[in-house]
């Protein structure tokens, strides 16, 4: 594993905004398409409703409402945005970059930009780069967004897959931390990738390897194809070893972390590494159960929630948490500062 120590200038999380699509699916409208249930889905997963996107609406409208809620929140103008960073593994086109939409859209002018694509570790990874940027002295504000559309790629006609998926999108501004702000801020992070695990979880189709034809959309192979027990055991055991090692690393325990926000992938994979590092349950960010698994969003719209919630506050340290398709793992800990 490789970790990035906070070694430059103090940065901070300043701002925070979010959006989900305005229509809900619930458990019970799933039981409809394919052969399951309100109680088996809940189970096994943890999820009972998702939020899923208008046809018009496409991953850039949501990470463009995000980012606007975020510059919003923080009380300052797109023209003050050094970076862009948006983290998708459903964006509009291959190319232009969902970041340059979003760039034009809310008028980031004089601003850089890029997608990043580590699936549901997406978030996690653009918080880090974001992180350095602003720590190296190069940039001032760098806004990340995690926006996926997932239920565009989804066969709703598989079980498997159909239920666990959501929409939604959410950003963070990343700014050099204030002074006075008491070691407000970015700690560390600790990350891996393991590319033996790729075939597991994945999108067959649609690249250079097997480019759209009339027989891959025949086969399917436009949609995620996961094989879940592979992915569960991975997922369970990786969250916890990153968690493990980062709070070693940094000579902490799981008595200093505030809160845990790990990535809203399953509600077992959670309280399975939750488990296994012995953290209190009640320290743990759950709330699966209205979103479902939004990928990239799930970090932001998570974070949203445990504010609102009271359960993160200044001061707070918060460790966050995702394993994704690559296989992609990485963990990270802040210094709330607001």
């Amino acid at each position: 594993m490789i970790g990035t120590a906070a070694a430059g200038r103090p940065v901070s999380i300043t701002g925070l905004g979010s959006r989900v699509p305005d229509r809900i699916v619930t458990n019970d409208e799933l039981a409809r398409l394919v052969d399951t249930s309100d109680e088996w889905i809940v189970e096994r997963t943890g999820i009972r409703e998702r939020h899923i996107a208008a046809p018009e609406m496409a991953t850039s409208d949501m990470a463009i409402e995000a980012a606007r809620c975020a510059l919003r929140q923080r009380g300052i103008d797109a023209t003050e945005i050094n970076a862009l960073i948006v983290c998708t593994v459903t964006p509009d086109h291959f190319f232009p970059s969902t970041a340059c939409l979003v760039q034009n859209s809310i008028g980031a002018k004089g601003a850089w930009g890029f997608d990043l694509i580590a699936a549901c570790s997406g978030f996690l990874y653009g918080l880090t780069v974001g992180a350095n940027l602003v720590m190296a002295g190069t940039h001032k504000k760098v806004l990340v967004i995690g926006s996926d559309t997932m239920s565009r790629i989804i066969d709703y006609t598989d079980r498997a897959t159909c239920v666990l998926f959501g929409d939604g999108a959410g950003a963070m501004l990343i700014e050099p931390a204030s002074e006075g702000d008491d070691g407000s801020g970015f700690i560390d992070f600790l990350g891996e990738i393991d590319g033996s695990g790729g075939d597991f979880l994945k999108m067959p189709a649609g690249g250079s390897r097997q480019p759209a034809s009339h027989e891959t959309v025949d086969r399917k192979l436009h949609f995620v194809h996961q094989e879940g027990s592979q992915v569960f055991k991975y997922a369970s055991r990786k969250m916890h070893e990153v968690c493990r090692d980062l709070l070693e690393r940094n000579g902490l325990t799981v008595d200093d972390v505030g809160i845990m926000i790990p990535h809203q992938a399953n509600i077992r994979i959670i309280k399975a590494a939750g488990d296994r590092l012995g953290i209190a349950p009640e320290r743990v960010m759950i709330n699966i159960e209205r979103y479902g698994n939004t990928t990239a969003g799930t970090l932001p719209l998570a974070t949203r929630d445990a504010i609102a919630e009271g359960r993160l506050k200044k001061g707070d340290i918060v460790m966050f948490a995702a394993v994704g398709a690559g296989y992609t793992v990485g963990a990270s800990l802040w210094r709330w500062a607001y």
